[in-house]
């Protein structure tokens, strides 16, 4: 990346947004007002994740475009813009989910075709091409994941710094791999999520909302299979890297289905969400997610990289103790638990 004074631009772009977002939902009372479902009690400004995306959206043209990368730009910005603008929407009215769901799909489907699909996958040593079918998986995937972050958006700080844990290790990964050429896309997110995290750390002074959650969800998608394309072994590196997201997310959702609960209603039943009363603070289970990145997931990503550890067995060995501490805080449970 031959743009580094971007970095600071972004961060600095970010800081100040969130500061003007802040004003603007003091002022036209977006505010999000605690209940029997929230993991918070003091009324907070939401909707600061638009300087996440306005930031980051306008740093793109200042990158070197060209070839492959023009169209990872394109990628991120029609599926990023997409699902940003519909839950902007959200977070001033209400979107019934399955419309909700549609334009999720379409933003996946976008990102995809400028992506080129999904490309073949390495699994215990085998190379499996899934043709179209891989195509509707890796749209799945990221409709999951985009949901499943704005799910995991619900105690102070703990979406911004998974975003940067995430990014960070897969910049180390890069420029170790020798992969120097992924490396922009991720370091521009973490200016921006950064910028945003100033105000969003606990106790939070405005909170991310679903355009910034979502869209933070779909970009680390779109990322993750644009490395792929470069190197199958990547793409088990960014799974590992966001396990603590899609092992919380996914146990309670399989959980509650289970259970019978309608699964689109808001809940308090994460194992994050739990952990946060026991401990009764925010800022102890956001720094563990953070000590979860740096000293488990991002030492396991290394293996699979540089000491050719098979990425399925990574992924196996580094979500093990995730499903535990699932297991350990109750996801998924009653909330009376």
């Amino acid at each position: 990346m031959t743009q580094w004074w971007l970095i600071p631009l972004v961060f600095l772009a970010s800081l100040l947004l969130t500061a003007v977002l802040r004003r603007y939902a003091l002022a036209k009372s977006i505010i999000d007002i605690p209940n029997d479902r929230s993991s918070h009690v003091v009324p907070t400004p939401r909707g600061g994740g638009v300087a996440i995306v306005i930031s980051f959206l306008a740093s793109m043209p200042f990158l070197d475009v060209g070839g492959e990368l023009n169209n990872v730009l394109i990628a991120l910005a029609g599926s990023g813009g997409m699902i940003a603008v519909i839950g902007f929407m959200d977070d001033h009215g209400h979107i019934a989910a399955r419309w909700r769901l549609l334009g999720h799909f379409i933003a996946a489907f976008w990102a995809l075709f400028w992506l080129g699909g999904l490309p073949p996958l390495e699994f215990f040593g085998w190379t499996l091409d899934l043709a179209w079918f891989g195509v509707v998986i890796a749209a799945f995937y990221l409709v999951w994941l985009l949901n499943l972050y704005n799910f995991m958006d619900g105690i102070d700080g703990i979406a911004s710094v998974e975003a940067i844990c995430v990014c960070g290790g897969a910049i180390l990964i890069y420029v170790i791999g020798g992969f120097d050429q992924l490396v922009a896309l991720p370091m521009l997110l973490v200016g921006a999520v950064a910028g945003f995290l100033y105000w969003n750390f606990p106790p939070a002074r405005i909170f991310m909302g679903d355009a910034g959650s979502g869209f933070l969800g779909v970009i680390l998608g779109v990322l993750s299979i644009q490395a792929v394309w470069v190197s199958s072994q990547l793409f088990w590196c960014w799974l590992i890297l966001l396990g603590v997201f899609i092992v919380d997310a996914t146990f309670t959702l399989v959980r509650r289905l289970a259970r019978g609960d309608k699964v689109y209603e808001a809940h308090r039943s994460h194992a994050y969400q739990f952990a946060s009363r026991a401990y009764g603070k925010h800022l102890p289970v956001t720094l563990f997610v953070v000590a979860l990145n740096l000293m488990w997931l991002l030492p396991i990503a290394l293996c699979v990289m540089l000491l050719s550890l098979d990425g399925t067995v990574g992924v196996l060995l580094a979500y093990a103790p995730l499903v535990a501490l699932a297991v350990k805080f109750k996801a998924g449970s009653s909330e009376e638990i």
